[in-house]
């Protein structure tokens, strides 16, 4: 099959990389949820050998994930796992660290509860959970074009949209994970970083 593409990961990939090599423990097993193209797998895979990464997402993506690892994956990054967040059943932990990109404004908020109740199950003590894309800051928009992409998102379904950072970081703490840092990164994106304590 022709690989899926996506602009936006190629643009935010170098600097992600950039503040994964700080945040990530240099060696051990790497959970990615929502795996998408599997482009950042491949990319941040191919740069930290030291990691194994594990993609993960819905069945639906799992051919375009496929398609970029038989092209392009070095042997660290493995294939995807089915990944439901609101399923019981998650890739068996612990894990060392737990990476998602662009999810949270994706699923709809009882979807984003379930992720970080599963990752506190199988993430190990004092690993780091990394969080990139979009966020509020006390109910504002940190950017014009925020505003805009939420408003296509909310065109696209109801459930989507960009969240507070305040509303996610109560929903991190409550599930034991302490807030470590909050990255600005291009675009107006973050990389919010939390530890489980």
């Amino acid at each position: 099959m022709t690989k899926p593409f996506s602009a936006a990961c190629e643009r935010n990939r170098e600097p992600i990389l950039a503040e994964l090599r700080r945040v990530l423990p240099p060696s051990g097993r790497v959970l990615e949820i929502g795996s998408g193209t599997g482009q950042h797998a491949v990319y941040f895979g191919a740069a930290l050998p030291g990691i194994t990464w594990q993609t993960s997402d819905l069945p639906s993506n799992h051919p375009g994930i496929h398609a970029w690892l038989a092209e392009e994956a070095p042997p660290n990054v493995l294939p995807p796992v089915e990944l439901d967040v609101r399923s019981d059943t998650w890739p068996t932990g612990p894990w060392d660290a737990v990476f998602t990109a662009n999810t949270c404004h994706i699923m709809a908020w009882d979807e984003v509860e379930a992720m970080f109740a599963g990752i506190a199950r199988v993430l190990r003590k004092g690993g780091p959970l990394c969080v990139y894309g979009p966020f509020n800051y006390g109910g504002r928009f940190t950017s014009e074009s925020n505003a805009m992409f939420d408003m296509s998102l909310k065109a696209q379904g109801e459930h989507m949209g960009i969240r507070n950072a305040e509303d996610v970081g109560r929903l991190a703490s409550a599930n034991g994970l302490v807030f470590v840092e909050d990255c600005a990164m291009p675009a107006h994106n973050r990389l919010i970083v939390w530890a489980r304590s």
